[in-house]
């Protein structure tokens, strides 16, 4: 139950570039050197994304400024340094492309609501100007030069690909034992709050890359916990949309009904005004025919009134650790402060067999949709079926030097859309949807629900793989499995580890929950500052401690 649990709950490849070109007045030579003395930040990377466009289209900030900040904090601190190791790739173009931005505005060219600001991605997502290899040795040449339709829309709006980010090899499902954070091709990605533990898994670079403030937006993916997991124990903010609101298409898949990219951000409004221009409907993909429906400009969503608001307390899920229900309760207060009336959720339960069919439900699609994809990769992939990447592996000590491909082995053996597919398809949706999140909703006469998200990050450990000891907080495997939206938001610290707390609601209920995550961090205000520890040791809050009285 443990392997199954974890597993469903976070279900050598860098690019060299020159640093020693950017702005001509010499602000980031000058930011460079400082990096390499300290881990300060520059102030314009404390803003939000959505402060910097707005630098930006007043002529106030240049985007080759800001980009090469950025990459100047990736050289010092991911490269460098702490050697957080989020980022896989980077794009050798983003300064050039920085410059072309600042001209167009300067020429009084249409600006877009992203113009000039760089975006991470997780190496799941295609994009044309990198490689996606889902940390995996046998997509290493995986260069199709297509934009995935969530990518086009946001260069639509200005934004600059600066990279990509690692992951959870395959996004978590090689190995009931495997380490989040780490994949064959960019090594063990790690938290900044503590640079022993994990940030992790699947969206473990995009996660840890946004606590470190290596950009202010990035893309992760989801099957279950793969957003709100490294969310939370990056204490960063992150959205998990509704499945079918954002395209899925040229995104390396696991599930047919539970994959979903989301922005994950270092605040709501940033994450709303992504959210905003990534959702719509995609013709390639089935699921999003009624996201165009559904889509709103998120941001202006933001700031309603809460009045009236009748908000599920998940109890039953807010685990045992007294600083997570201090913490919890002390949101409740936040809200109950905004006129939001709470309303007690103190069990819940699963049906009898319900881990094992999440489990064959995801092996059953895993194989069709990679073969699938596979089978459309660029030319140099010579890898075509999940049979041909087992056999690769096999005969790779570096893929499979950590943990073995148990996960692949099974989902090998299965047979495929049959009916007993169909029959299991229907058991999830019900529990989830129908007598899970919907009944909840209906019974308790609430609008939302909110719990912790998770409990804190845990110890890396290449020996036993991941363990949990700390065991679980909240439900993100029931948005997952349902396909509903989850928001986390940072509500603030476990002895210095960040902690988070989540609001989850019904499909498309995205504008109030992030209506409902905005108001809480507005009061709030948790984001921690990664202390870049090396571990307990050194992190403020153990040091003392550690040494004897002298």
């Amino acid at each position: 139950m443990r392997n199954l649990v974890r597993t469903l709950s976070a279900t050598g490849l860098l690019i060299a570039l020159s640093f020693n070109t950017f702005g001509a007045d010499g602000h980031a030579k000058h930011e460079q050197a400082a990096y390499q003395t300290s881990i300060s930040t520059p102030a314009i990377l404390d803003l939000s994304a959505v402060e910097q466009a707005r630098l930006i289209a007043k002529g106030e900030l240049s985007s080759e400024t800001l980009v090469a900040a950025y990459l100047a904090r990736i050289d010092a601190l991911d490269r460098k340094g702490p050697k957080v190791q989020a980022v896989l790739s980077l794009n050798p173009n983003a300064l050039a492309e920085a410059k072309q931005k600042d001209k167009d505005r300067a020429e009084g060219n249409a600006l877009g609501k992203l113009h000039g600001i760089p975006v991470l991605v997780k190496d799941n997502v295609e994009t044309s100007e990198l490689p996606t290899t889902a940390g995996a040795i046998v997509l290493a040449n995986n260069m199709t030069e297509r934009d995935a339709p969530i990518i086009a829309k946001l260069k639509a709006e200005g934004a600059i690909i600066l990279g990509k980010t690692n992951l959870s090899q395959w996004a978590n499902f090689r190995s009931n034992d495997s380490v989040s954070g780490w994949s064959a091709l960019g090594g063990q990605t790690r938290n900044p709050h503590s640079l022993d533990r994990t940030p992790c898994g699947s969206s473990s670079g995009s996660g840890a890359a946004i606590a470190a403030q290596f950009a202010s937006l990035a893309i992760g993916t989801e099957t279950n916990g793969s957003i709100i997991c490294p969310t939370a124990m990056n204490g960063i903010a992150g959205v998990k949309p509704t499945v079918g609101l954002l395209s899925r298409t040229h995104i390396v898949p696991i599930s047919v009904t539970q994959d979903t990219a989301g922005p994950m951000t270092r605040s709501i409004e940033d994450a709303a005004l992504m959210l905003s221009v990534m959702a719509g409907s995609d013709p390639m993909d089935s699921y999003t025919k009624e996201a165009d429906l559904h889509a709103k400009d998120y941001l202006n969503e933001l700031g309603k009134t809460l009045k009236g608001k009748r908000i599920g307390v998940f109890k039953a899920v807010q685990g045992d650790h007294p600083e997570i229900i201090e913490a919890f309760e002390n949101a409740q207060q936040i809200m109950k402060g905004y006129g939001v009336e709470l309303v007690m959720i103190e069990a819940f339960e699963t049906p009898e067999g319900f881990w094992g069919k999440a489990l064959d439900l995801l092996l059953i699609e895993f194989k069709h949709e990679l073969n699938a994809y596979l089978a459309n990769s660029a030319q140099a992939v010579t890898t075509r079926t999940l049979a041909d990447v087992m056999k690769f592996n096999d005969s790779s000590e570096r893929e499979l030097a950590i943990f073995d491909q148990s996960l692949f082995v099974q989902a090998e053996a299965k047979n495929g859309y049959d009916d007993d597919y169909k029959e299991i398809k229907e058991f999830l949706r019900v529990s989830t949807q129908d007598n899970g999140i919907d009944k909840l909703l209906k019974d308790h006469n609430v609008d939302a629900i909110m719990m912790p998200s998770q409990t804190p990050a845990f110890l890396i450990d290449p020996v036993y793989g991941d363990s949990f000891p700390g065991g679980f907080a909240g439900a993100g495997w029931l948005a997952a499995i349902a396909g509903y939206p989850q928001v986390s938001v940072p509500m603030g610290d476990m002895k210095g580890l960040p902690i988070n707390l989540s609001f989850m609601g019904t499909a498309w209920d995205e504008a109030l929950l992030l209506n409902l995550a905005y108001h809480y961090e507005k009061a709030n205000k948790a984001i921690l500052k990664p202390s870049f520890a090396n571990g307990a040791y050194e992190h403020k809050h153990f040091k003392d401690a550690m040494r004897p009285i002298k």
